[in-house]
């Protein structure tokens, strides 16, 4: 899908009645040039962009959904042919690595008074994105069934998950009270990569990109997945967050780890899961040991502002932006996304994803070979799970198919 929108003073007023025209700050002219998404909260945010328009300033927008693969060539030219990008963790790093988008440190002194800590992406130091949205998985539990169970509290550490699912199964309760969305590739990896965040060890050396995971954190993590893994279904390799969630609304566990996005249907009382519903309760992702940080690595959208542009776009770019994520947008659309703004109060199903922002979630890596971790995360994994290698030898494996693939991309030599 594409949605084009190209603005000025006078279309807005008589083209888009959604959008009336807004005061954005905008002291001078400016060309507001917007690539992004097309998706529904994204819209939310297009539209007050567009009523930035005025006399002096022209918006332009284009959600679709190729807009990663438009980004680096769009933005290599000069000027560029948009001056702002709306991205995500793993759409930032090709724009990065090109030198194509701005530090914004003095964008957000000048006009940024709304944004919280959390909102500003820094990389090296510097603010190269905001964020305004945000997804991750995070703890979902029966609040009955654990009743049933003689258990008092939500529990908040893996230890207290892995006690509680022996309690759930000594009770006669299920046999299998957990699930997890450990289907090999990008799933499993992610399990790992959530759990590896809490330890707040890095994946990489600093400064580098050699691996840094083959350590007693990447150990701890793989044998609490495995000892995870003696409550889940025998078959819990071909499960994915999908059927994990097919099995939360079928009433067949008790306790997961799950997308934000996916809590909707499961809490909605009047929805396909009734009986389920009201007794989801959605809180942080579990922490790991003697650690305070939630197992849920952040997977945020945002923007950075284009690199070869005129300071006066940069400025009226940034402006239009700030206009679109204030915080009366999260006012006026509570369930339009988990946002990251100010004074936003999370509907019923941005609680659990709100908890592991407000206990100090990490992002996930803003780094351009993540992705072959992530990788080889997903495949190597596998032995160690069905009892082949040891949690060492697992990690020797993933260091060794990331190297391989790191040298071939010339991230090492």
């Amino acid at each position: 899908m594409n949605r084009l929108l190209n603005v000025s003073a006078a279309a807005l007023l008589s083209a888009l009645p959604f959008a009336a025209q807004a005061d954005c700050g905008i002291a001078e002219s400016g060309s507001v040039r917007i690539l992004a998404n097309d998706f529904g909260a994204l819209d939310l945010v297009m539209d007050r962009a567009a009523s930035c328009a005025s006399d002096g300033v022209t918006v332009s927008i284009n959600q679709t959904e190729e807009h990663k693969n438009l980004q680096v060539p769009a933005l290599s030219i000069d000027p560029a042919e948009y001056t702002v990008a709306v991205i995500a963790n793993n759409s930032l790093p090709p724009l990065l690595n090109e030198d194509l988008v701005q530090p914004l440190d003095e964008l957000v002194a000048e006009y940024g008074q709304q944004l919280t800590p959390s909102q500003l992406i820094r990389i090296d130091g510097k603010v190269m994105a905001i964020a305004f949205m945000v997804n991750g998985m995070h703890l979902f539990t029966r609040s009955d069934i654990l009743e049933e169970a003689g258990i008092e509290e939500t529990p908040t550490t893996w230890a207290e998950v892995l006690e509680a699912a022996e309690a759930i199964r000594s009770a006669g309760i299920l046999e299998y009270p957990l699930a997890g969305a450990y289907a090999p590739g990008w799933e499993l990896a992610e399990e790992f990569v959530n759990m590896y965040t809490a330890t707040g060890e890095p994946f990489f050396k600093p400064g580098t990109a050699e691996p840094a995971i083959n350590s007693a954190a990447g150990v701890e993590v793989l044998e609490t997945m495995k000892a995870l893994t003696e409550y889940m279904d025998p078959d819990y390799l071909s499960i994915g967050s999908l059927e994990a969630s097919k099995m939360w609304g079928a009433g067949e566990v008790a306790i997961m780890n799950l997308w934000a996005s996916q809590a909707g249907p499961l809490i909605d009382a009047e929805g396909d899961y009734p009986e389920v519903a009201p007794q989801t309760v959605l809180t942080a992702a579990p922490t790991l040991g003697e650690g305070e940080i939630p197992s849920g690595a952040l997977f945020w959208d945002g923007f950075s502002v284009a690199a070869n542009i005129s300071d006066e776009d940069a400025a009226a770019s940034f402006q239009a932006m700030m206009h679109a994520i204030a915080p009366d947008l999260a006012t006026e659309h509570p369930s339009g996304a988990s946002w990251m703004i100010d004074g936003y109060v999370p509907t019923a199903n941005a609680v659990g994803i709100m908890a592991n922002v407000a206990e100090g979630g990490r992002s996930y890596p803003t780094l351009p070979y993540m992705g072959l971790m992530h990788s080889a995360l997903g495949t190597e994994l596998v032995d160690f799970l069905q009892g082949n290698e040891t949690a060492e030898e697992a990690l020797a494996g993933v260091e060794a198919a990331y190297t391989a693939a790191a040298q071939e991309t010339g991230f090492l030599q």
